[in-house]
């Protein structure tokens, strides 16, 4: 096998450990605080990825920017944890975070002044029009979740842009390290701050904790990293928007979740609008 079809391997093997982590997650919190998990889950990921950092080093001057990196990483996990702590549909919400990457343009264009392509424009619609049948209901009603997974998207584009951004200088392993320790740090302090244990930690839970700090956050990485490595863009920018598709998949097959029509058709417009975006951006004419 080429490097080339490994590196495809190794994202598509990523965006099927990313679904199974929403369902991770979701076991893992109906047994325990909901920041206590996500401090636990990405503190011990952290110290997984740490001796791989060996010898690559961050300097001193660059710190304030990995920290800054990190507290918007941290920002974006808690609220996206909450979201999937109150959802009653794993994939609506997978749906709405993949919104994510449609937001980044506007993003960048605010805090990087860098305008957006006429593509982009021609995605916004259709994205849009995907929202809406995703979010309403008949009768009209909007879910909470839908709204804190929105909030998420947003605060992950600002997070995309400045991660970006910082990854230009700072060694990219070194960088992911310090990421999810500052983003388990801060999962701990809000758990210390304002959650209590009020059930026995179980066997089980512990299981899905640990499938989440080995499996879904430092196997993930490594095999992201690597498959970004050598993959070709074009193929790299298309595989990773199956993520919500997959975690779609992954919660009707363990919870029974099934989407009405509507809400599937909102969910195909909306991975259509990135596909279309992206595939645009990569073949420029």
């Amino acid at each position: 096998m080429n490097r080339q079809r490994q590196a495809d391997l190794f994202l598509v093997l990523t965006t099927l450990i990313a679904a199974c982590g929403w369902i991770f997650s979701k076991e893992a919190i109906a047994g325990m605080p909901v920041f206590a998990f996500l401090g636990v889950r990405f503190f011990f990921a952290s110290l997984v990825l740490l001796p791989f950092c060996r010898g690559q080093i961050i300097p001193r001057h660059q710190w304030r920017q990995v920290l800054t990196s990190g507290v918007w990483m941290a920002l974006t996990m808690c609220l996206w944890i909450y979201s999937v702590s109150s959802t009653p549909s794993l994939g609506e919400g997978a749906f709405i975070m993949s919104l994510a990457m449609l937001f980044v343009p506007l993003t960048a264009w605010v805090m990087m002044r860098v305008r957006p392509a006429r593509a982009y424009w021609e995605c916004l619609p259709v994205a849009a029009i995907g929202l809406a049948l995703l979010s309403l209901h008949s009768p009209v009603s909007f879910h909470p979740s839908q709204g804190w997974f929105l909030l998420t998207a947003l605060v992950q584009s600002i997070s995309f842009c400045y991660t970006s951004r910082c990854a230009r200088e700072v060694p990219l392993i070194p960088l992911t390290t310090a990421q999810l320790m500052i983003t388990g740090l801060v999962g701990l302090a809000i758990s210390v701050s304002v959650e209590h244990i009020t059930q026995p930690f179980s066997w089980s839970i512990a299981m899905w904790v640990l499938a989440s700090i080995f499996i879904a956050t430092s196997l993930r990485f490594a095999l992201q990293l690597q498959g970004q490595k050598y993959a070709a863009v074009a193929s790299a920018a298309l595989i990773m928007v199956l993520e919500p598709l997959f975690t779609v998949i992954a919660a009707g097959i363990w919870y029974g979740e099934r989407l009405p029509t509507q809400k599937i058709i909102g969910g195909i417009l909306i991975l259509l609008a990135q596909i279309w975006f992206r595939w645009r951006m990569i073949n420029r004419v």
